[in-house]
């Protein structure tokens, strides 16, 4: 009797910070609970995006600066699928490639975080002057759009580097996503959960996308256990937003989705760097035509004024 070979080993590429790696190991272990007879290897890669920490992101110009190197390795073989924050990865990926599974996505809101001396603050309160430190143009946008009071400085680095800093008065407050400091452990230093009505989130913010060959029929199948379908149809819906208005990671560009009694509801703004024009719209429809739903708030968007608030700001930042 012949005795039937062992599944491939599977290799999990990703980023080397400790927010990359929590979630790298969350999949692994779920995809090993539903598969325990194959073995799932993790590699971790320095990306562009972790190695330069002393530029504003905005500056830098690459729209995979946290993806393009594990990008490299699926196309090279040395590893078969990635683990990324659905919002680090371009709606446009590489030849070869594709958004292989959407995982159930976690809060995806921001949140404000602030040190020991500003407890008794929210951001509605915060006192004329007051230093909050993002470094996402998205969240600098709409946050100076309604408070233009307060003063923004740019904080770069992993999640503990950036409390540090707030930590050691550096800022008075600063502004991260409530999914990674949840998943890190750290869901006390969420002061205040941002309302969706400031600061609409990124897309795919919440969310873990795990990207993989397409001409990888096994891969996909292994992947399947994790996709969310609710969460898979929001996010499409929000990427293909981004996409037709051509904006990276670093435009200011924000979303909010609900699926509501069968409904999807998908809300985006763009807003200038200055924070004086932001404009907003929402559409809704079927969940499984979220992408339709995307290009269609785009062009509404871009006619009600998006589309001169980006090209300044293409000029400005360059592409």
């Amino acid at each position: 009797m012949s005795v039937s070979s062992p599944p491939r080993s599977l290799r999990i590429g990703s980023r080397k910070s400790q927010l990359a790696l929590v979630q790298t190991y969350w999949v692994q272990a779920e995809l090993s609970k539903h598969h325990p007879h194959r073995q799932f290897e993790v590699e971790t890669m320095s990306t562009q995006g972790d190695k330069i920490l002393d530029v504003a992101l905005a500056k830098i110009g690459d729209k995979g600066l946290f993806t393009k190197e594990l990008e490299v390795g699926m196309l090279d073989r040395s590893i078969d699928l990635a683990v990324h924050s659905l919002k680090d990865l371009p709606t446009n990926l590489p030849e070869g490639l594709i958004l292989g599974c959407v995982t159930e996505r976690v809060n995806p809101a921001d949140a404000l975080v602030v040190n020991s001396q500003n407890q008794d603050y929210q951001l509605d309160t915060l006192p004329e002057g007051a230093v909050v430190g993002t470094s996402s143009l998205r969240r600098l946008a709409q946050l100076r759009y309604h408070y233009p009071h307060l003063t923004f400085k740019d904080v770069r680095g992993n999640v503990n580097t950036r409390l540090a800093k707030l930590d050691a008065g550096e800022y008075d407050a600063i502004i991260l996503a409530v999914a990674g400091l949840e998943r890190l452990g750290l869901g006390d230093r969420v002061h205040q959960v941002i309302p969706a009505e400031i600061s609409l989130h990124a897309v795919g913010q919440g969310a873990l996308g795990i990207e993989c060959r397409d001409a990888d029929p096994e891969v996909l199948e292994v992947l399947k256990v994790l996709e969310h379908a609710p969460s898979r149809d929001r996010c499409y819906a929000e990427r293909a937003f981004l996409r037709e208005l051509e904006g990276g990671c670093q435009v200011p560009i924000g979303v909010n989705t609900a699926i509501e009694d069968g409904i999807l509801t998908l809300t985006g703004m763009v807003a200038s760097l200055d924070g004086k024009r932001l404009i907003k719209d929402s559409v809704s429809g079927d969940p499984s035509h979220g992408e339709v739903l995307g290009r269609d708030l785009a062009h509404k968007v871009r006619e009600a004024g998006a589309g001169e608030i980006l090209a300044q700001i293409f000029a400005e930042v360059g592409r």
